[in-house]
């Protein structure tokens, strides 16, 4: 997690004040000698240490005013203890409580914030301790602070009792673990103020947040962190049927939550030393262990060493892609080429080694020691079978480059781009998904079509890994777009393109109350940008002289999983919390429905303060491409578990993605069309002239982005009119089709004769055309026949029911015009489907 916020950098600001180094009347002066004999000076830096360095640091801190009684109250009979974020938590549940500086007077309560844990300066803490009956120590985790402060205060006359993890009875104050929100502090403080008086606004807020946490919660489907499109580990983590698996540090971690046979994992560095250990207690005769190329670097060299020494039965496979893609692709500090990593390992003691590739013709010239082979990538398998079966200590090294890395590299102009690109003909997709399956590639997108459950290839996120085409299925075509410039108006550029917006925008109306602050919860997808656009909101904020503080809770969340921002603007410094508390977000920015649509995040909202503005975009989570099975909850049930807790008349629910991504022809603009959504709604207390300020000044797709708002901001304006630019731009879709096409006198007549309505003839209408094209009208005649009994039969039995009859009609039509090799060629041949290539790539 990152927080953010906007502070004061004038070096002038501090003035630093050296302490007394004098002790029993001599100078102190530290020295620290590299040289050091270690036997002769080791005695005398232990005693420096206890006796001098540590007491010159607390005087330092008593010198410089590092710790602070930032609350004084000579009446006061509580004392809290606090320290770092804990200080700005408690600040923000003061503020939850309704307890201003006057209401702290009056319930009898000092605080002391301390600037330096340890060593703890202990006249400071005596002095704070002074006429206090109680000290509440209030720390995450572990209880160093409260350990300190009983070590000071022991012995002391009229010392305060002094609770934190625990009270006086041993009963639990406050958990050991996890991170402290406002609501856990103020539970706690309650408890305490209560045994002296009561707090009816403290008991108020808790009731309030008891009412949140009570709320039902939604069927939804959570999202989890998945490899990049394209990445390498979606193949080379894959083991052998049966194999055992260790992970280890490093984006190919998140194999522990696939089906990829990982049993165990162990920390950076000691990758496979934990099976040396174990390795002669278990029938297990052998694992493989995945290593990362920057921690091979790092230290896991050694880790393959000790294996080697002590000739236990193990594959490492070694993951070369070149960066250290999980903290941002940066290079890897002390990487070596492949062929000197080879060198390296046979000298170790390392059996065999092959290296996997998906450019073998790279290794031609390269001398490679110990007859290791270079194989491609096809052969990932069978190498690591072959190494498996090799006794003692085994490496794989695959290589294959980081593909967010090689993405930025194309886009950049420092890699080739390749030419071809491939597309799913969706008519032809039957949705088995094994190209999911074969690739682990979240481009592999599941989409719900007239025709059932289909595979589409996401154009914008594709990064021509082409590992789908794996999965050997007619349905797939590699093509070559043609360089055609853009038209209607629309400036080409390297991806995509800038629709021109020739309508004019007017000024939103304002729906939110910002006198006291405002704050905004975004949730997006890693790797979509949600974290630029709220930097950009927060840039904003401080063009107009506001003030901002926020966090960002992203953790392995670059990698498609949720991404979770707040973002306070006040107009006054403010030095609570950066979280937003629950029940208290003014405006829920949802960027992706199911993150919008978690418990934890819809406990951010109330019905009476909170506008929800949400892009209903399905975008599927890694285990939907995995596996077929695994459906995307409906949209309708999620918007309206939103409306149930939000401010429901004023709520804006649309898809975003495929707004943006049809008139622009890229889903990165989909985040910033959604700011404009939101701004235009009324939810963003801001200029639009700060927004594309900041926009300006972020120096990086800046045409894109302001573009991208201002159409947001047409969306709200006049939808139907953004929505038929997206529809000139895109083209005519058979497979979204929900309407017949116009049926010829024959077919009318067809359908005529079921003797159906409503749902039932809107499904006929659409097949009977279809089977008339699939082979003839006497085989359509057949097809709607047996409709005609079944709807028949199902009035006789269940007057107004439909259910049977509109199974009946898709399902016959998917038995009828099965998928033999002419209707394979008709459908990639047909008109529509070829005028939705040209539009796609034009």
């Amino acid at each position: 997690a990152d927080g953010t916020g906007s502070a004061l950098v004038s070096p002038e600001r501090l003035n630093f004040v050296t302490p007394d180094l004098e002790f029993d009347g001599q100078l102190f002066t530290p020295r620290m000698n590299l040289g050091m004999n270690v036997r002769a000076d080791a005695l005398e830096m232990e005693q420096s240490l206890y006796t001098r360095r540590l007491e010159v640091v607390k005087r330092y801190a008593r010198a410089n005013k590092l710790n602070n009684i930032v609350f004084e109250n000579r009446d006061a009979w509580l004392g809290i203890l606090t320290a770092g974020k804990t200080y700005n938590d408690l600040k923000q549940a003061f503020l939850e409580m309704g307890l201003d500086d006057a209401a702290l007077r009056k319930y009898g309560i000092r605080i002391l914030k301390m600037g330096m844990l340890f060593p703890m300066e202990p006249s400071i803490v005596r002095e704070f301790a002074e006429g206090l009956e109680e000290i509440f120590v209030i720390e995450e985790k572990r209880p160093f602070l409260e350990m300190f402060a009983k070590q000071v205060l022991y012995g002391r006359a009229n010392a305060p009792r002094i609770v934190g993890k625990f009270d006086e009875e041993e009963k639990e104050l406050l958990p050991h673990y996890g991170e402290f929100e406002s609501d856990v502090i103020c539970r706690a403080l309650l408890k305490r103020l209560s045994r002296k008086t009561r707090v009816e606004s403290a008991e108020a807020w808790i009731q309030r947040l008891d009412e949140i946490h009570a709320r039902g919660k939604l069927p939804t489907t959570v999202r989890t962190a998945w490899y990049c499109s394209g990445c390498p580990h979606n193949s080379s983590t894959v083991a052998p049927e049966g194999s055992t698996v260790s992970a280890g540090i490093g984006c190919h971690t998140m194999a522990m939550w696939m089906d990829r046979n990982v049993v165990m994992g162990t920390h950076m560095g000691a990758e496979g030393a934990q099976w040396i250990g174990m390795a002669p207690f278990t029938e297990t005769g052998h694992i493989f262990q995945n290593m990362g190329d920057g921690t091979y670097a790092h230290s896991g060299s050694l880790a393959i060493r000790y294996a080697a020494s002590t000739n236990v039965n193990i594959t490492f496979k070694l993951l070369v892609n070149a960066h250290t893609s999980m903290t941002g692709g940066q290079a890897i500090q002390g990487a070596h080429p492949v062929a000197n990593m080879v060198s390296d390992l046979l000298a170790n003691g390392v059996r065999r080694i092959i290296v996997t590739t998906d450019e073998p013709g790279k290794y031609a010239g390269v001398r490679l020691e110990g007859h290791t082979e270079v194989w491609h990538r096809d052969r990932l398998i069978e190498a690591q079978t072959e190494l498996a079966a090799t006794p003692g200590t085994t490496v794989l090294i695959h290589d294959q480059e980081c593909a967010a890395e090689l993405r930025r590299a194309r886009s950049r102009g420092k890699a080739e781009e390749p030419v071809e690109v491939t597309v799913i003909n969706e008519r032809v997709c039957e949705g088995c998904g094994d190209c999911g399956e074969k690739s682990n590639c979240m481009s592999v997108e599941p989409v719900d079509t007239e025709f059932g459950r289909k595979t589409r290839i996401h154009q914008s996120s594709c990064n021509k890994d082409f590992s789908c085409v794996k999965g050997f299925c007619p349905s797939f075509l590699t093509i070559t777009p043609n360089a055609a410039p853009a038209a209607d108006g629309a400036k080409k550029k390297k991806k995509g393109r800038i629709p021109a917006l020739e309508r004019e925008l007017i000024d939103p109306i304002k729906k939110v109350d910002d006198s006291f602050g405002f704050g905004i919860h975004v949730m997006g997808i890693g790797g979509t940008g949600s974290v630029t656009v709220v930097a950009t909101l927060a840039n904003a904020a401080r063009l107009e002289g506001k003030h901002v503080i926020g966090l960002d809770q992203t953790g392995l969340a670059q990698k498609g999983g949720n991404v979770i921002s707040d973002i306070k603007i006040t107009h006054a410094p403010f030095d609570g919390s950066n979280k937003i508390s629950d029940g208290r977000a003014d405006l829920y920015l949802g960027f992706d429905i199911l993150n919008a649509t978690d418990p934890k995040n819809l406990d951010k909202c109330h019905p009476a303060r909170t506008i929800a503005v949400v892009s209903t975009t399905r975008t599927p989570t890694g285990k939907m491409i995995a596996d077929r099975h695994v459906m995307f909850p409906a949209t309708q049930g999620l918007t309206a578990g939103i409306d149930r807790v939000s401010r429901k008349d004023d709520n804006v629910f649309l898809d975003g993605q495929a707004l943006a991504e049809g008139l622009f022809g890229d889903a990165m603009a989909t985040n910033n069309f959604m700011v404009g959504v939101a701004f235009q709604a009324g939810t963003i207390p801001l200029k639009a002239e700060s927004i594309e300020a900041a926009i300006t000044n972020s120096g990086v797709g800046v045409e894109q982005s302001l573009a991208a708002f201002r159409w947001g901001r047409m969306a709200v304006i006049d939808r139907a009119y953004v929505e038929a630019q997206v529809a000139k731009y895109k083209g005519a879709s058979v497979i979204s089709l929900k309407q017949a096409p116009p049926l010829s006198p024959a077919a009318r007549a067809i359908v005529e004769s079921i003797g159906a309505d409503g749902e039932v003839k809107r499904l006929a209408e659409i097949r009977v055309a279809e089977l008339i094209a699939f082979q003839d009208e006497a085989y359509a005649k057949r097809y709607a026949d047996v409709i005609k009994r079944v709807v028949a039969a199902e009035h006789k039995a269940l007057p107004g029911a439909t259910a049977l009859s509109e199974a009946a009609a898709r399902n016959l039509y998917k038995l009828m015009a099965y998928k033999d090799e002419f209707e394979v060629a008709r459908l990639h041949t047909d008109p529509a489907f070829l005028a939705e290539l040209d539009a796609q790539f034009p």
